[in-house]
């Protein structure tokens, strides 16, 4: 699991670390340079009034994960072996720290040589931008160039910017670019492959009960929208592992 320094969505990180943990997985986090990583801190006291943070049980997940010490030395991107991964895992996440991932050269050029050895690979969010910015080498386009693929839907963003501007100026546009916009552009035929899901504004995925997520799934990769998915989309990662 490739994460910024800081910055990256609580839930998307905390919720897949958890379910796979417990399933007896062991999940490898790996940081630019190897530095301890930490989340966006605004979603654990609320972005605005107290609100549009992560939920209780995320929190609660994300604070395990830091009193198990996982986050305070990641692998080195460098470092990471490609023949050694099992499954790669791309959360997400959109204050400004973000960008150090979503735009490393070095870490698309990881992401491609594991995308090409055909093991399970799950993005969330803004964690899709990851590979549709990934070349190929062995055909020159992005990795999500054939692929079916969901990622943070423009309405979500835009309603998400519009809604906290007053306080937080473009603390939710990551780029100029909509994330959707983007993936859309890396793909050969963006109406059959893309697909937003149904509009969902505040109803989350939970642990036992999947009916207000949405996944998509094409062979062994897994795309979901936003935070709200977290529990489904781990849990078709782990079908798959």
């Amino acid at each position: 699991m490739p994460l910024p320094d800081r910055d990256f969505d609580v839930t998307e990180v905390a919720v897949p670390w958890k379910l796979l943990s417990e399933a007896g997985h062991r999940i490898v986090f790996a940081t630019e340079q190897g530095a301890a990583a930490r989340c966006d801190p605004l979603l654990l006291t609320g972005v605005v009034f107290g609100q549009l943070g992560a939920k209780p049980e995320p929190a609660r997940f994300y604070a395990e994960l830091v009193a198990s010490g996982q986050l305070d030395a990641p692998t080195p991107w460098a470092a990471i072996k490609p023949e050694t991964v099992d499954a790669l895992l791309l959360p997400g996440g959109h204050a400004q720290g973000m960008r150090q991932y979503l735009g490393s050269n070095r870490l698309q050029e990881v992401v491609a040589a594991i995308w090409e050895r055909n093991v399970p690979v799950a993005a969330i969010c803004h964690g899709v931008l990851v590979l549709a910015r990934t070349r190929l080498p062995s055909t020159g386009k992005s990795a999500l160039y054939e692929m079916r693929t969901t990622c943070l839907p423009d309405y979500m963003e835009r309603l998400a910017y519009w809604s906290t501007a007053w306080k937080h100026g473009r603390y939710y546009r990551t780029y100029p670019a909509y994330v959707g916009s983007e993936v859309r552009g890396a793909l050969h035929d963006p109406k059959r492959q893309f697909q937003r899901g149904p509009i969902t504004l505040f109803t989350h995925g939970k642990r036992h009960d999947d009916a207000a997520a949405f996944v998509v799934e094409d062979g062994r990769y897994v795309s979901a929208r936003w935070p709200g998915d977290a529990y489904l989309f781990a849990k078709k990662l782990l079908a798959r592992l």
